[in-house]
């Protein structure tokens, strides 16, 4: 134990409690542990508006369970975090280790900098990525096989609580203050930081967990945990969802546990792989013809497809920052298989536009819709769109709710406006394209792709 300060740098770790971090820095110091969080400039104007609003109201949550003793500085992390330290004559600074190509490159660039060292303690995640290998040694490439061998493989714990930390003084910076007070979105966020997340899951145990495996698909109803956001600025650890979870049978909990198995299984390929961030992650159809949709995206991006699932999980994503996840397959498909854009297209709108928006999930999610991820035999998957809408969300509810111009459409009609005879009288869009035509197109470029 050392008598210098210690440094708790927060990333994506914005909770007191099941702190791996923490719990080091505390005992490596019979001083003051200092907590700081730095807004890096990249990060931040890359966010979209509704991103960097959420992240602020997570950054203050975490400042009030932080005892209000959580510098918050603007900068370059390379440059910010020494010179904390060093201000400070910190014997060590201590962060959640980090797995993402620019987190590693930054940290890297961070230890190099210091004076003192710098520890990693702990994971985002339940596994570390690039834990979990195959026999060979080898990353898998299929969710299934990893899934297996990562609940084989376990996971630790919750960190223990730390005993009474004494928290240092705050160093004030104006120009964090303005970031975080001009990041105001115009959306209604969900309330932010851990205590509002441990509500959100204990109160989601109660009354969703045991009906989780069918209601998750179901957009009309509040089938899903709402976890995903306090998860993406790690203000619950997933440690904590599985320890609670730990013995409970059924397949609500089974179906929850393979959910978060999904989250670890994308970070884990982007560990392996960085370049599949933005890349096509399978070369054979790096040859895929695709179109510049122009006025289409556009039309995706409102809302205005004249598809009604579609035009509703797009309305949804703009109103609230969220979108269903059954939604969200649904409108990926229709970008790339009925308007064959390239799946970056709507990775980075997402990402703009979701709270939850987290690069491994999002963008190999994408991939995994458009055929050019991990999935074994992607091509011939293409969503219909109204078949998806009339199963799960047989009574057209939710197009009604995010579609105002479907309203008077009862029951299932909804998802099908151009069979009702009064289906356009208020002003919704005709389809923009022909779904059967576009998934004749859409395989057979697939083929002429693979055929090469």
């Amino acid at each position: 134990m050392s008598d210098a300060p210690a440094v708790l740098w927060l990333r994506r770790d914005l909770r007191r409690h099941d702190h791996p971090a923490l719990l080091v820095a505390s005992r490596s110091t019979s001083a003051t542990v200092h907590p700081l969080f730095v807004i890096d400039p990249n990060l931040w104007v890359s966010a979209g508006t509704v991103r960097r609003a959420w992240l602020a109201a997570n950054i203050r949550a975490a400042r009030a369970a932080y005892e209000d003793r959580l510098t918050i500085l603007l900068g370059d992390p390379a440059r910010v975090v020494p010179e904390f330290a060093r201000h400070l004559g910190a014997g060590s600074v201590h962060v959640t280790g980090e797995s993402t190509p620019y987190g590693s490159r930054r940290d890297t660039r961070v230890e190099e900098a210091l004076d003192c060292p710098m520890i990693a303690s702990g994971t985002p995640y339940a596994v570390d990525p690039g834990e979990v290998l195959n026999r060979g040694g080898e990353p898998y490439k299929v969710f299934t096989a990893f899934a297996r061998a990562w609940r084989e493989h376990g996971w630790p714990g919750p960190a223990p609580e730390p005993g009474r930390i004494e928290f240092g003084d705050v160093q004030a910076d104006s120009a964090a203050e303005r970031a975080l007070s001009g990041a105001v979105g115009e959306i209604e966020l969900p309330e932010a930081g851990e205590d509002a997340a441990l509500r959100r899951w204990h109160e989601f145990v109660d009354r969703g967990l045991a009906d989780y495996a069918t209601e998750r698909d179901r957009p009309d109803h509040a089938g899903t945990s709402g976890l995903s956001p306090y998860l993406k600025v790690g203000a619950i650890h997933p440690r904590t969802l599985l320890a609670d979870l730990a013995g409970t049978a059924g397949e609500g909990a089974a179906s929850f546990v393979d959910e978060l198995a999904w989250r670890e299984f994308y970070a884990d390929v982007l560990h392996h792989s960085p370049e599949s961030a933005w890349r096509d992650l399978r070369p054979e159809l790096a040859g895929l013809r695709y179109d510049d949709p122009g006025d289409a995206f556009t039309a995706w991006c409102r809302g205005e497809t004249g598809y009604p699932i579609v035009d509703a999980g797009m309305r949804q994503l703009l109103a609230t920052g969220w979108m269903h996840n059954r939604v969200r397959m649904i409108v990926a498909s229709f970008l790339t298989k009925d308007l064959h854009a390239w799946w970056p297209a709507g990775a980075r709108h997402f990402l703009d536009h979701l709270i939850d928006g987290d690069l491994a999930s999002n963008n190999h999610g994408w991939q995994w819709v458009a055929g050019t991820g991990t999935d074994a035999a992607p091509y011939f998957r293409v969503f219909n769109p109204v078949t998806q809408g009339r199963r799960f969300d047989p009574e057209g509810e939710y197009v009604r709710r995010w579609v105002p111009e479907l309203r008077h459409l009862p029951g299932g009609s909804a998802h099908e406006p151009w069979r009702h005879e009064h289906g356009y009288d208020t002003g919704y869009p005709v389809r923009l394209v022909d779904h059967a035509e576009e998934r004749r197109e859409a395989l057979a470029r697939y083929q002429e792709a693979r055929a090469r």
